[in-house]
């Protein structure tokens, strides 16, 4: 007689009892989802139909008639009527403080020209009366042609007599007006620091903006950020990002001081422990440029303290280099019309013998890495800490706008994983000036997907939010289309490197949640998982890869329970 279908039902389901060999009755489910198109990101078992909830696990995966046989007196049973059901998603780049203390104060992150700006800020002003500091966040260097650099006359217009300090959305450049410059004493005379840079003018008058470790200049200024701005922080981005399916995170950059102390850790100590924290949140501890290897038993002391406090901390990042536009990413070879080939800022040496401390200490080491140069520096410290016997950690390097040919299958020798970012794989305006500032023959690297996975290496997708949209439906579409959903007339970016639709929907489910060591607990819908799912309102694997933008997240579930929408 035939073996039936196999059912992917929980071996709990069919336990024999104790010193029989009869086997005990199914447990009800206490919700089912049914007439389902779920795709699993399972490749034993890619699509079913219905999966049982029992205490906020999954139970079993199978077809409507299989799965109804877990129906009990009490269980909610929803029917779905053919949506599709995917894992819900993850972002293992994500900065949850500096994003929703960036939709506070004076927050740029709604506005998309030079005029929206000017009418943001000049609202600030209007609303805060006094002579204190505007402090804000949230400008796109790509409105400022042909570098990305915004003119302090433009904020002196609005405002001469207060200081006003404006962080760009990637965080790495501040924008300030001449009143904040005369009050850090900023002048023609000041000398860069030591990884930053004062923009300045042909004639070396600093032009308004502040780039890097410069950013410090003006620190002084800026308000202080309270306990509860940082908490109410964590719980805007909770609520963002949940409301876009997502219940997986890695923070990518916590400061800690040089006592070992955190608030950012604080805060999420503070806020897991006040219960109902709908994700699964693993935190990287920032290397501090301006110190050297003497840091690192303070970090593992303070990754240790964490993770006892009930904060998982598993790695450590590094930020190797800067960004391309500003011509502050390490390059192997000179930007355009120039010599400059931007700087490390990490030194190699020093860079190799941290990797391979991290790596020893069990965590991960994280690398912010923009320019080839940076990149291959990365590889080289994973190849020193391989070479050392740390085979199995599961380090990664992020960004990677440009990533030279021969570095390309080093990721999958290496087994670093390769942390993209989607949506920036398309003509829009910060991609055009980086083109430009780096020339047509480097031009063919940009975000070489295909590349690394053709070498056998691994990707996961990290959205940078807020630096971009945290959608994963958007960053799935530029991921297959490498077009910009707002401008699809435009041509598509080295389309060669797009990916498959199941590609990228396993990089923003289970690759994510492998890269957070979670692989065996969330990011895909299998027996003994979290109940960690989405529903669409519709069905992506039945559009056409430029719709994919279109679909909307109706329900977001973390451990059995909606955390966005309902199952009503």
């Amino acid at each position: 007689m035939p073996i039936a279908k196999p059912v992917r039902i929980a071996l709990a389901l069919l336990a024999s009892t104790a010193g029989t060999s009869a086997f005990a009755l199914p447990l009800p489910a206490d919700t089912i989802l049914t007439k389902a198109r779920i795709y699993t990101v399972d490749a034993r078992r890619p699509w079913a139909q219905a999966v049982a909830i029992k205490a906020g696990r999954i139970e079993a995966v199978g077809s409507d008639a299989e799965i109804a046989r877990l129906k009990g007196p009490a269980t909610q049973v929803v029917d779905l009527h053919g949506r599709l059901l995917l894992p819900s998603f993850g972002d293992v780049h994500v900065h949850p403080m500096f994003g929703g203390l960036s939709h506070t104060g004076c927050s740029l992150q709604d506005g998309n020209t030079v005029d929206d700006y000017k009418r943001i800020v000049a609202a600030c002003v209007a609303k805060s009366p006094g002579n204190g500091t505007i402090y804000g966040s949230g400008w796109k260097d790509g409105y400022f042609p042909p570098n990305g650099v915004p003119d302090k006359a433009i904020l002196d217009a609005i405002a001469p007599d207060r200081p006003i300090i404006l962080k760009s959305t990637g965080g790495h450049t501040v924008w300030v007006n001449s009143k904040a410059l005369a009050n850090a004493g900023i002048t023609k005379d000041t000398r860069d620091p030591r990884n930053g840079k004062v923009d300045r003018d042909a004639n070396g008058e600093p032009v308004g903006c502040l780039e890097e470790e410069a950013q410090g200049l003006v620190d002084a200024q800026v308000p202080p950020t309270t306990e509860k701005d940082r908490e109410d922080a964590l719980y805007f981005t909770l609520h963002t990002l949940n409301a876009l399916g997502i219940t997986n995170w890695q923070d990518a950059l916590v400061e800690v001081a040089p006592d070992g102390s955190s608030p950012v850790v604080d805060a999420y100590r503070a806020v897991q422990q006040r219960g109902n924290f709908t994700t699964n949140a693993t935190l990287d501890l920032l290397w501090a440029n301006g110190r050297g290897l003497e840091q690192l038993p303070t970090l593992f002391a303070t990754a240790t303290r964490a993770d006892a406090e009930g904060v998982r901390v598993n790695g450590i990042k590094f930020l190797l280099d800067g960004v391309i536009p500003q011509h502050t990413a390490a390059m192997l070879q000179p930007y355009e019309g120039g010599t400059d080939r931007g700087d490390l800022q990490v030194s190699e040496a020093v860079f190799k013998e941290a990797v391979k401390q991290v790596d020893a200490h069990g965590l991960q080491a994280h690398v912010h890495a923009i320019g080839d140069r940076a990149v291959h520096v990365a590889l080289d410290g994973f190849e020193g800490a391989r070479a050392a016997g740390f085979t199995r950690s599961r380090d990664m390097i992020s960004h990677m706008n440009v990533i030279e040919s021969l570095d390309q299958p080093r990721f999958g020798k290496l087994g670093v994983t390769a942390i993209f970012q989607p949506l920036w794989a398309s003509d829009e305006p910060y991609m055009r000036l980086s083109i430009k500032a780096i020339g047509p023959v480097r031009s063919r690297y940009i975000y070489p997907e295909q590349g690394v996975l053709t070498g056998g290496g691994r990707i996961a997708y990290g959205s940078d939010w807020p630096v971009a949209s945290a959608d994963p439906l958007w960053g799935i579409e530029v991921a297959l289309t490498r077009t910009d959903p707002e401008h699809p007339e435009l041509k598509p970016l080295l389309p060669g490197e797009a990916v498959t639709l199941a590609e990228a929907v396993k990089d923003y489910t289970l690759e994510p949640a492998w890269v957070n060591r979670l692989e065996h607990e969330t990011g895909s819908i299998e027996v003994g998982k979290s109940a960690d799912m989405v529903i669409l309102d519709k069905d992506i694997f039945r559009l056409a890869p430029k719709q994919i933008h279109t679909a909307k997240v109706l329900t977001t579930i973390f451990k059995g329970k909606p955390v966005y929408g309902s199952l009503d």
